[in-house]
C-alpha cells in the first residue's frame, strides 16, 4: 500500500501553523520534507507529522528552536509512540505546574478578599522565573538575565510577597483606570504611568535600571509588547477581553516617557 503523505500546505493548516514556518524548519534541518514533487512541493508523511508534535510540543514547554534540535539529535528513538512519551511526561509535568499556580493564586485570591493575611511561602507554589531565561538574554544580553536572577533570588518570602502585590495593585490600577473611560494622557492615568516607570527601574537587569540606558526607549518598547504579545497583555485585559486595556497602558505610557523621559 502506498504510504501516505500530506502537503505542506495541509500540514500548515492541521498544525495551526503556516507554510513559511514549516520551509523554516526545513531550511534549518529541524524537519526536512518526506519527499518534494514534481512541482517542488513539499510532502511530509507520518513519521515527519511525529517529529513536528514533537516540535511543537516543545515550543509549548518554551524550548528555542536549537534546544530543540539538540533534543531530537540526542533522542534514540525519534518517531513512533516512544519517542512522544517524555514529552507525554513534560505535558503532565507542566500540567501539575499549572495547577499548583492555580491553586496558589485561588489562596491569594480568597485570602485578600477575606482579609487575612497573606501566606508568603504559599504564593509562589509553582512559579519559576527562569522559564525566561532564554528570551531575557536574547533581548536584553546575559547580564541582564543574571541581575535581575541575583536580585530575585536575594529576597525573602516576604519581600518577595510585597513585590508581587504591588505588581498585583499596579495591574488592577490600570485596568480600573482603562474601564472609566479615562483619557491616557488624565492625571490619573500619569500617575499611574509614573507608577509603572519607577517600578519598572527598581528592577536590576532591565535596561530602564542600567545607569545611561535609554529608559524612554525602553518603556515605549514595552508598551507595543504589551499590545503585541497576548501573555503580558492579559495582564491590563479588561471586561470586554481584546487588548483595549494594553493600548491604554501603551499609550499612557507612551505619552509620560515623551513629557519626562
Amino acid at each position: 500500500m502506498t504510504k501516505a503523505d500530506w502537503s505542506i500546505q495541509e500540514i500548515a493548516r492541521l498544525a495551526g501553523t503556516t507554510s513559511r514556518t514549516l520551509r523554516h524548519y526545513d531550511d534549518i534541518g529541524l524537519l526536512p520534507p518526506s519527499r518534494i514533487a514534481a512541482n517542488g512541493y513539499r510532502h511530509y508523511d507520518g513519521e515527519a507529522l511525529v517529529r513536528l508534535q514533537r516540535i511543537l510540543l516543545l515550543r509549548e514547554l518554551g524550548l528555542g528552536l536549537p534546544q530543540i534540535a539538540d533534543v531530537l539529535r540526542a533522542d534514540a528513538a525519534p518517531t513512533g509512540a516512544a519517542a512522544l512519551e517524555t514529552h507525554l511526561a513534560l505535558l503532565r509535568a507542566e500540567q501539575n505546574r499549572l495547577a499548583r499556580q492555580i491553586a496558589s493564586v485561588e489562596s491569594t485570591i480568597t485570602a485578600l478578599r477575606g482579609g487575612e493575611n497573606l501566606m508568603a511561602e504559599n504564593m509562589f507554589d509553582g512559579f519559576d522565573h527562569t522559564q525566561y531565561k532564554e528570551e531575557v538574554e536574547e533581548r536584553w544580553g546575559r547580564q541582564a538575565y543574571a541581575d535581575s536572577d541575583r536580585w530575585w533570588r536575594g529576597m525573602t518570602d516576604a519581600e518577595r510577597a510585597d513585590w508581587q502585590q504591588r505588581v498585583s495593585d499596579l495591574g488592577r490600577d490600570w485596568v480600573a483606570t482603562a474601564e472609566s473611560g479615562a483619557d491616557p494622557a488624565s492625571p490619573e492615568a500619569q500617575e499611574l504611568a509614573r507608577r509603572h516607570v519607577e517600578w519598572l527601574t527598581g528592577i536590576p537587569g532591565t535596561p530602564a535600571a542600567a545607569p545611561g540606558g535609554d529608559v524612554k526607549a525602553y518603556v515605549t518598547g514595552l508598551g507595543e509588547m504589551y499590545v503585541a504579545d497576548p501573555r503580558f497583555g492579559a495582564n491590563y485585559a479588561t471586561s470586554d477581553g481584546g487588548t483595549r486595556g494594553a493600548e491604554f497602558v501603551r499609550d499612557a505610557l507612551r505619552i509620560y516617557a515623551d513629557g519626562n523621559l
